[in-house]
């Protein structure tokens, strides 16, 4: 089974996106993108952090969703079920977490606009790049793939790295009070969960997700996203870790800042 698809334009775009990646994994050297704790100092136009998370989320399921249905297999079963599975994703990603969010009374918007400009450019090539491959370009998305070994172990991998996030993201969320109060610190050290073991389990939480995207769908399309999502958030954990570290005297010293016991 060949991962490129023989159509032109959709292998060209592919290998710009690919390009793409290696510009992001570049940047990434010279300081983190300017949002939540990394955000204050960064000048130009800034967000509150649940309106700039939407935002940048955006095009990802609008892409996606217009992309998918004007494709030919847009009425095929797995191409169906993987646009469940995207909604889902995206749903609890662009929206239902960034709405949930507990914002520090009296913070300032730090979630700057260059984030959300340079996330549509990823966002809205992700959601064709994937739409464009499972509605038009897949040969092999037929009901027999849910029986594949690709599939069953893909998707395993998926529901784990989603369900970390998940969990990842509402320990955070508690560390403050519901009703928002202008006296309690804007940052604490969060444990339980993921937290038992790495800094920022969210992040692999993502890169979980993607990767179980990549195998499950079998397409490069997948593989693009989890290495944007790998350019983005392995620099930032790391520098999380230490942001956490040089905060709080009392960090946990055995954590690490992404990989379990290894990194």
């Amino acid at each position: 089974m060949a991962w490129y698809t023989g159509d032109v334009f959709y292998d060209t775009a592919l290998l710009a996106g690919f390009a793409y990646v290696l510009i992001i994994a570049l940047a990434a050297k010279f300081g983190q993108a300017a949002y939540g704790r990394f955000g204050g100092r960064a000048p130009g136009i800034k967000f509150e952090p649940r309106l700039g998370w939407m935002l940048m989320e955006l095009p990802a399921p609008l892409v996606f969703i217009i992309i998918f249905f004007q494709g030919q297999n847009s009425d095929q079963l797995v191409p169906l079920i993987f646009l469940g599975i995207w909604i889902i994703h995206y749903s609890n990603r662009g929206f239902i977490n960034p709405l949930l969010m507990r914002v520090h009374k009296g913070s300032k918007a730090s979630f700057n606009i260059s984030v959300v400009i340079f996330g549509w450019i990823a966002t809205a090539a992700h959601g064709f790049f994937s739409a464009d491959f499972i509605a038009n370009h897949a040969k092999h998305l037929t009901p027999e793939w849910l029986t594949d070994p690709r599939f069953i172990v893909g998707i395993i991998i998926y529901a784990i790295g989603f369900m970390l996030n998940v969990h990842s993201d509402a320990v955070v969320r508690n560390l403050r009070s519901k009703v928002p109060n202008p006296n309690e610190p804007r940052y604490k050290v969060p444990y339980g969960g993921g937290y038992r073991f790495v800094s920022s389990p969210s992040y692999l939480g993502e890169m979980l997700s993607w990767l179980g995207f990549a195998i499950f769908t079998w397409s490069l399309a997948g593989v693009f996203i989890l290495l944007v999502t790998m350019a983005n958030l392995v620099p930032r954990a790391l520098a999380t870790h230490r942001w956490y570290q040089k905060q709080f005297e009392d960090y946990p010293q055995n954590r690490k800042a992404l990989i379990p016991y290894l990194i």
